[in-house]
């Protein structure tokens, strides 16, 4: 399969949660024999942190200007599935090249959708989806399930929908040894939010604050100056994705935090998730509808919805921990690695090109 994708960014990790899970899609996508070109406009933030100048077995096609793609569009085009994502600066301009000119599979794919519903339900413009919805697609896939599949169809007019859920690369990610810069009783992962933030304060940083004896370690771009700082919490800045590794397992525990949107809409598991999973770490999380369909709680994951259950998480033995992450890892490596991912995406894009999907749509 020759598969065209106009995101947001491969290229750097800085910032969002995009690039990491493309990366590993599109290793486990060339794996099988595929071939992925990722078209993605060359902004300055991403280039100012750019740590993915090559794509392997693929291309990487940087643009500056949107006549640079219309002079490849024969190359890009001549493919089997052409995909718009969420978030694409350009994602509307890729749709119209694609209705006109595509003779593919034309998929989008929000890797984002519990914002977008909660934009639409605000009455706020969302730039990557066309004016006329999502109807002109022959697929649409979702980072998010449940509920959101059915909004996606009756509040954007997608014909045919199905959740692409997050994932892990195994070779990117796994258990090595810690890491003295990164040691930690508790480690969180993640760029900052304002609508986190509150999560934020209760599951770390009043932890923090309740057990000064005990070391908490933060990694992250984008906080800002005035953010509220305890003399046990040490900020790693921005953690490139090569240092994943290293930053969760320096730590006995880490810390996932859903953002606002996300968190309301349910079945929506990060990628810090598999992330820290994969890598033998265990996991306190907050809970949200449908985490208990990707980890048990209890068994692969410990929740949390207030300081004190994180402290009593962390007062759990190294024995008990280690038996939560063994039993977490092992349950991502089976159901949610970037390879299982990339076989589900190969079936749901031939599905959507199948005589008998046609013939469903219609």
């Amino acid at each position: 399969m020759k598969l065209t994708i106009f995101g947001l960014t491969v290229s750097s990790s800085w910032g969002n949660g995009h690039a990491t899970l493309w990366r590993g899609l599109i290793r486990a996508l060339a794996s099988d024999g595929h071939y992925v070109t990722f078209v993605e406009r060359d902004v300055e933030w991403y280039a100012d942190h750019r740590d993915l100048t090559e794509l392997p077995g693929g291309r990487l096609l940087l643009y500056r200007d949107w006549a640079d793609v219309l002079a490849e569009r024969r190359t890009l085009l001549d493919a089997d599935t052409v995909m718009v994502t969420s978030y694409c600066p350009d994602a509307v301009a890729a749709t119209r090249l694609i209705e006109a000119e595509a003779t593919g599979a034309r998929v989008f794919y929000d890797l984002d959708t519990p914002v977008t519903l909660a934009a639409l339900a605000a009455g706020e413009p969302v730039p990557y989806i066309p004016p006329e919805g999502l109807g002109g697609f022959d697929a649409v896939l979702s980072y998010t399930g449940g509920p959101a599949l059915d909004a996606l169809a009756t509040r954007l007019g997608a014909r045919r929908v199905a959740p692409l859920y997050g994932h892990v690369d195994p070779a990117a990610h796994h258990p090595v040894p810690p890491v003295e810069a990164y040691r930690g009783d508790l480690s969180y992962l993640g760029t900052y939010a304002a609508d986190r933030q509150p999560l934020v304060e209760a599951l770390f940083l009043q932890p923090a604050a309740a057990a000064p004896d005990k070391r908490f370690v933060l990694g992250g771009a984008n906080y800002p100056g005035d953010f509220p700082w305890q003399p046990n919490i040490w900020f790693m800045g921005h953690v490139a994705p090569p240092a994943h590794p290293a930053f969760f397992c320096s730590s006995r525990a880490t810390l996932n935090v859903t953002r606002r949107d996300m968190a309301a809409m349910g079945w929506c598991p990060s990628g810090r998730l598999f992330e820290a999973a994969a890598c033998g770490v265990p996991i306190v999380s907050d809970n949200w509808d449908g985490l208990d369909a990707f980890f048990t709680p209890g068994e692969d994951i410990l929740l949390a919805s207030n300081a004190d259950d994180v402290l009593a998480a962390l007062a759990r033995s190294d024995a008990e921990l280690t038996r939560i992450a063994t039993s977490a890892r092992a349950r991502v490596l089976a159901e949610h690695s970037s390879a299982v991912r990339a076989r589900e995406l190969v079936a749901l894009l031939d599905a959507a090109t199948s005589p008998a999907a046609a013939q469903a749509a219609a």
